[in-house]
């Protein structure tokens, strides 16, 4: 893409008012503000500060993470263990206590004392008489008392295949059938198994801890069923368990740190064992606020929707709430774990593992606070965002200071130039401000010579500001041509003012002098292209190209008693063609000078620029001086570059009403060609063939002196004072026109 079509979608219009001449892109706030932003920020100090802070950032992001990661691993591996580790626990608990009722169930002591009862009802006979059952009791309580001593068992029952109890320890039983309570594992022993229930409340009275009877006592029952002599089930034998001893002691190994817990669930979603947070439960409503409140069978295990603990109350029944996540995954038979975090039945966050034993037809769950589990990661970041905000502070300290540093040296500054005095230099007056500087007409306080002293901005003084206002002195002084500005010192004050000092011009320059006095004569023009011909081949053949040749920096001057001297001045753009080390000073790929009088090639191709692309601006000058109107003239930046690019420029003669030689308009226009090629190849060509011309020459002192002496009477009558004080013009080396665009890459 060609970089007039870049600019085309990418610039807005700038129009501006007046002539086209005075069209300038360059120092627009968006892009002044850029640069000084992106130079400022390179000194700054309090950059390491902000550097260590996103430093610190991105290394405690990936710190943690990984910490992060290694807990979650490990909060995984301790939960499945510690569920796993439970389940195996109860399995073989139940699996002992099977063993133990199947033993009793089967034994001949057992069977011949309960046959009796047993065939009385499915024989269809009356039941015996009251004597004889009490005598059959009497037998079966006999035989199962030293296993109900030896495994604390604190009751039994036995139930025939219709489910009838046919005998018991608690009287108020027998003969009672299809109690709810009793029809699950009743139905599945008569199928053959023997097995350990889930937790179910007691129909019967029984002592609580208080010694108060009462129903509703968590109670399981291990069950086994009997057999008679050809291995069919004739009936169930169940043993009644105490759940507070055994089954919860075995559920309280899986408590661990401040929160951990591990409890059981039954298939309803009731939780059927003890909870260790039971007063914490009764103050939260959740069960009755009793000393004998128990939350075994007493607990849906629902998530309330928030943290209870924190205050939450739902605004639904607890029967209505969900079960929380893992109860929900649990009952499903789905075995899991879950490190991520969610509510527990008090609306904790927490996190846990989970495992549905069918023997048991109870579920395992594991739980601890999420906050407890990652408490290390808290203490990890509370540590991090200390750190964070210590630098922060820092950085923002040192801010403060490197402002309040800048500024004081800032006033440093410019309290020695409110003081007139800059080295050896005494300040009078303000002559103009450019580019990078203003230029003020001092004295050296010992030769007392009349000296034009170019300061850096204050504002500006940054390291690759004061770099290329160091090039402008070094190549500046490298050149001893008459048509090309002096320099006589360079230095810096001990406030950090940067300087150099240059002969002091007292004319005008090309700029205003069209503009004030209109097209000039051929002759005229021709003597200055001559002179600025001379300045800038002498800069070629020492590999110099100055790259911001216009009329604003060429003064026409008195000097050495000579009328119309000519000075080239602002080589700050200048280019070395025979030194890379230069090469970063100018942006690579940028669009460096002013666009009405920079050649195609700077346009397209800014780092392919030479010695023919300063013709192209001194033919543009030429072109400028004899018609009073740039070569080209645009309402914006892109179509002035495109023009320069493809445009051919008009002839001479049609844009001026005076003749202007063809020699001269032929000199011109071969400067202006679009091809390198076809213009004069050095400037020592170009003023050859300006010199062929016939009015070469003609611009004698006497006209010079004659123009000189009339316009300086002229501004002196208008102005009421000295004609050497109220100059024609200022000397502003730095007054530039310029634009910088970095190309698209």
């Amino acid at each position: 893409m060609k970089l007039y079509d870049w600019l085309r979608n990418s610039l807005s219009n700038t129009k501006r008012g007046g002539r086209g001449a005075h069209m300038t892109w360059a120092r627009t706030s968006v892009g002044h503000t850029i640069s000084r932003t992106g130079v400022f920020l390179k000194r700054q100090i309090w950059l390491w500060p902000i550097l260590a802070v996103l430093l610190l950032s991105v290394i405690g992001l990936y710190v943690r993470h990984s910490i992060e990661s290694t807990i979650r691993a490990g909060l995984r591996s301790q939960l499945e263990t510690i569920v796993e580790l439970e389940s195996s626990m109860l399995d073989s608990w139940s699996r002992v206590q099977s063993s133990n009722a199947q033993s009793l169930a089967n034994s001949l002591d057992i069977r011949q004392s309960v046959y009796p009862l047993l065939e009385a009802i499915s024989g269809g006979t009356e039941s015996p008489q009251e004597e004889a059952k009490k005598v059959l009791h009497a037998k079966l309580e006999k035989s199962l008392g030293p296993a109900l001593t030896a495994h604390r068992y604190s009751g039994y029952l036995v139930a025939d295949k219709s489910k009838r109890i046919v005998a018991s320890n608690r009287v108020e039983l027998i003969g009672q059938q299809g109690i709810p309570e009793y029809d699950s594992f009743l139905t599945r022993a008569l199928e053959g198994a023997s097995f350990v229930s889930q937790p179910y409340a007691s129909i019967v009275a029984m002592k609580d801890e208080s010694g108060r009877a009462r129903t509703g006592i968590p109670s399981m029952a291990v069950v086994a069923p009997i057999r008679d002599d050809s291995f069919q089930v004739v009936g169930v034998l169940a043993l009644r368990i105490d759940p507070t001893e055994e089954f919860t002691r075995i559920m309280q190994l899986g408590r661990f740190g401040d929160s951990g817990e591990t409890y059981a669930v039954d298939r309803t979603g009731q939780l059927a064992s003890e909870s260790r947070f039971d007063e914490g439960l009764a103050l939260l409503g959740l069960i009755l606020d009793e000393d004998t409140a128990q939350s075994i069978l007493n607990l849906r295990i629902a998530d309330p929707g928030g943290d209870m603990m924190r205050g939450h109350r739902p605004g639904q029944h607890r029967r209505e709430l969900p079960l929380t996540l893992a109860a929900t995954e649990v009952i499903a038979g789905r075995s899991g774990v879950n490190v991520d975090g969610y509510r527990d039945y008090r609306g904790v966050q927490v996190v846990g593992a989970w495992k549905w034993l069918e023997g048991n037809d109870v579920g395992v769950i594991t739980e601890v606070d999420y906050a407890e589990a990652f408490r290390p990661l808290t203490i990890l970041r509370r540590v991090y965002w200390g750190l964070f905000a210590l630098l922060a502070a820092s950085a923002a300290a040192i801010f403060v200071f490197t402002i309040l540093l800048a500024r004081s040296r800032r006033e440093a500054q410019r309290a020695v130039i409110e003081a007139q005095q800059v080295g050896q230099y005494k300040l009078e007056q303000k002559l103009g401000s450019g580019g990078m500087g203003v230029v003020y007409k001092a004295h050296h306080a010992m030769l007392r010579r009349p000296t034009a002293v170019k300061m850096l901005d204050v504002d500006k003084v940054t390291p690759s500001a004061l770099e290329r206002f160091e090039r402008e002195v070094q190549i500046t002084s490298q050149l001893n041509n008459p048509s090309t500005v002096a320099i006589y010192d360079y230095g810096r004050t001990p406030e950090g003012v940067f300087y150099y000092a240059m002969e002091y011009l007292d004319g005008i320059d090309l700029q205003s002098l069209v503009e004030r006095y209109g097209p000039q004569p051929v002759p005229r023009v021709i003597h200055i292209l001559q002179q600025v011909c001379g300045s800038l081949y002498e800069a070629h053949s020492l590999g110099l190209v100055h790259r911001d040749i216009k009329p604003a920096n060429i003064m026409l001057n008195r000097r050495g008693g000579q009328p119309d001297v000519v000075k080239v001045l602002d080589f700050g753009l200048v280019k070395a063609l025979d030194e890379q080390k230069q090469a970063g000073l100018t942006q690579h790929a940028s669009l460096t000078g002013t666009p009405l009088y920079m050649s195609p090639e700077a346009i397209q191709l800014p780092n392919s620029v030479d010695a023919r692309s300063d013709l192209y601006a001194v033919g543009a000058v030429g072109y400028f001086l004899l018609t009073g109107v740039p070569v080209f003239e645009a309402d914006n930046v892109v179509d002035l570059c495109q023009k320069h690019v493809a445009t051919p420029p008009s002839p001479l003669s049609e844009r001026t009403r005076t003749p202007v030689p063809s020699a001269l308009e032929a000199a011109l226009l071969a400067c202006l060609e679009k091809s390198r090629a076809k213009r004069p190849q050095t400037a020592r060509d170009l003023a050859m063939l300006i010199s062929r011309c016939t009015e070469a020459g003609q611009w004698s002192l006497e006209d010079a002196d004659a123009w000189w002496g009339k316009h300086e009477r002229q501004r002196s009558s208008l102005l009421g004072g000295d004609s050497r004080n109220d100059r024609l013009s200022t000397h502003t080396t730095s007054h530039r026109q310029d634009v910088t665009i970095d190309h698209p890459k």
